[in-house]
């Protein structure tokens, strides 16, 4: 679905403050993936969210996306605006996928709709009922409240409402940002349960940032590990069901040793 060619991004290049944040990234996001991508902090992750998103462009290596009839187009140099028309993106912190001063429905007609023209006009008895319906899955009651103002829900319901929205829109890929980081547990909980029951029943392609290394583990399919800017580890299938906390600990512990003993080298 999407490809990632011999990627890499270099900031400040040519300057004392040079950095290298992505390097040698290929990568194929296959149709129905839900990918789990863990790493310590500066390993890439957001960095790579980015670079898919078009929030940023890498300065090296191409980007294509892949239609459902198998042809590639090339997307490295489009827009993030162009990019948000298939790809959706959920970051930590939950207010951020919502307008808090609109109602409810009105943040659930701009998602249907995709914009402002005809918000009121188009906002019938029809779409109401629609929209309750979808919101009940959430049983979090927030299909009573369609005309509160979306400021006046917890982080939980707004991040839920974010999701449920996310999925709305009918994305060709879904990236989630570390979407729970800023919840409680129990809320933490309820949105990972929702993450899994949108990603199967709506055959969503997904990618997920998490520093919970059992979420990592316990969702979807595949799973990545980054560090210094590098795709270190890919596994899916079979294979990471297998796998436990002590061999991401041991992995990641024998990756960083292998690092260390070649920047010595470096010096020497």
């Amino acid at each position: 679905m999407i490809r990632l060619e011999n990627i890499g991004i270099t900031f400040h290049a040519g300057t004392p403050d040079e950095n290298t944040a992505l390097k040698n990234i290929n990568l194929t996001i296959n149709k129905g993936d839900f990918i789990t991508v863990i790493g310590s902090n500066g390993a890439g992750k957001t960095t790579l969210y980015n670079l898919i998103s078009g929030t940023l462009k890498p300065t090296q290596g191409k980007i294509f996306l892949q239609s459902d009839n198998d042809s590639e187009k090339e997307i490295t140099t489009d827009a993030e605006y162009k990019r948000a028309a298939y790809i959706g993106r959920i970051f930590q912190n939950p207010l951020l996928g919502t307008a808090g001063k609109m109602s409810l429905e009105d943040n659930m007609v701009i998602c249907s709709k995709k914009g402002w023209k005809g918000l009121r006009i188009s906002l019938n008895k029809k779409m109401r009922e629609d929209f309750k319906n979808q919101l009940k899955v959430l049983n979090m009651g927030l299909e009573n409240r369609l005309n509160d103002n979306v400021e006046q829900f917890s982080g939980g319901q707004r991040q839920a409402l974010t999701l449920l929205m996310a999925v709305m829109s009918k994305p060709a890929l879904l990236l989630l940002d570390e979407h729970t980081a800023a919840l409680d547990p129990t809320n933490a909980a309820l949105i990972m349960e929702l993450t899994r029951k949108f990603a199967e029943e709506y055959n969503l392609t997904v990618m997920m940032v998490t520093h919970n290394m059992q979420h990592a583990l316990d969702y979807g399919n595949r799973l990545l590990m980054m560090d210094g800017g590098e795709i270190i580890y890919d596994v899916r299938g079979e294979e990471k069901q297998q796998l436990t906390l002590e061999d991401l600990a041991e992995r990641f512990k024998q990756i960083k040793k292998h690092n260390m003993t070649n920047d010595q080298m470096v010096l020497q």
